[in-house]
């Protein structure tokens, strides 16, 4: 016969797993789909054979895989909406007399002549950055905007 491992019994489920992403909004940031899927997974292989898990349990969890990946899925449209929409307004700018602060803390006033758009190394953020001259300031930065 076999015999569940002290390590495994001593693991928490899935399904305990997802009560706690219930329960938690930063437990719910922390566990992602592949974090999920292994712990299904392990779940699935150190379980009791005398005692498997009930087909409802699975459902359950695989409702909750797909809840997941839905919730993903819409976090990431909505974040690509939110920086075409920064974008959209960025070059809006352009042409208009400005206030802001610049990227050295410093006042600035002038007539927006380009915009850029600064990425990280791994290109997940991007900045919107808007040319005032020779000046450089962040999109977030500006006070006032007049027509120029």
């Amino acid at each position: 016969m076999s015999q569940i491992s002290q390590a495994s019994a001593s693991s928490f489920t899935a399904n305990e797993a997802a009560g706690q992403v219930g329960s938690s909004t930063d437990g719910y940031n922390e566990l992602d789909i592949d974090s999920f899927l292994q712990l299904l997974i392990s779940e699935l292989q150190n379980q009791d054979p005398l005692n498997p898990m009930e087909n409802s349990e699975m459902v359950a969890q695989i409702g909750q895989i797909r809840e997941i990946g839905a919730t993903d899925a819409l976090t990431k449209t909505l974040t690509n909406l939110s920086d075409s929409q920064e974008l959209v307004t960025a070059s809006g700018l352009i042409g208009k007399e400005v206030d802001g602060i610049n990227d050295s803390g410093s006042s600035v006033r002038g007539v927006v002549d380009r915009i850029t758009v600064d990425t990280d190394s791994e290109n997940s953020t991007r900045t919107i950055k808007v040319h005032v001259g020779a000046t450089t300031m962040n999109l977030r930065n500006i006070r006032e905007v007049t027509s120029g």
